[in-house]
C-alpha cells in the first residue's frame, strides 16, 4: 500500500513539475534554465516511479546518466536524429543544441528532486 501511496504522490509531483516545466518556456521573465533544471527534475521522479524500490543512489546515478547521455547525444548530427529533434517529441525529450551549462543543470534539478523526495518522505512518516 505504501508503494501504491508514493506512486500516487511522485506522479501528481511529476505533473506538476512537467506543466511548470512547459510554462517556464513561455514566459521571458523566466531565465532558460528554468526549464532545464525542471527537465532532469521530472526525469528524476519518472524513474522514481517505474524503480520505486531501487534505492535513491541508483535512481540518482539513472537520472545523471540519462540526462548526460540525452545532453552529449545532441553532439551527434545525422539527418534522421536531426529530423526527429525537429518534432515536439524531439524538442522535449532530446533537445538540440549541446551546452556545457545544462549538465550543471541537471545536477542541480536531480538534487532539487531529492530534496522533494526528502519532504516527501519526512511528510507521509509524519501522517502515518
Amino acid at each position: 500500500m505504501f508503494m501504491l501511496k508514493s506512486r500516487l504522490i511522485f506522479s501528481a509531483i511529476l505533473l506538476l513539475t512537467l506543466v511548470l516545466g512547459l510554462l517556464s518556456r513561455q514566459f521571458a521573465f523566466i531565465p532558460i534554465f528554468v526549464g532545464d533544471i525542471l527537465w532532469a527534475t521530472a526525469v528524476y521522479l519518472f524513474l522514481r516511479i517505474v524503480f520505486i524500490k531501487k534505492p535513491v543512489k541508483i535512481i540518482t546515478l539513472y537520472s545523471l546518466i540519462f540526462c548526460f547521455g540525452i545532453e552529449f547525444s545532441q553532439l551527434y548530427k545525422a539527418p534522421w536524429i536531426d529530423g526527429l529533434r525537429q518534432t515536439l517529441f524531439g524538442r522535449l525529450v532530446l533537445g538540440n543544441t549541446f551546452l556545457w551549462g545544462d549538465l550543471l543543470c541537471y545536477v542541480v534539478g536531480i538534487g532539487l528532486a531529492l530534496g522533494v523526495e526528502g519532504a516527501v518522505n519526512m511528510l507521509t512518516k509524519k501522517l502515518v
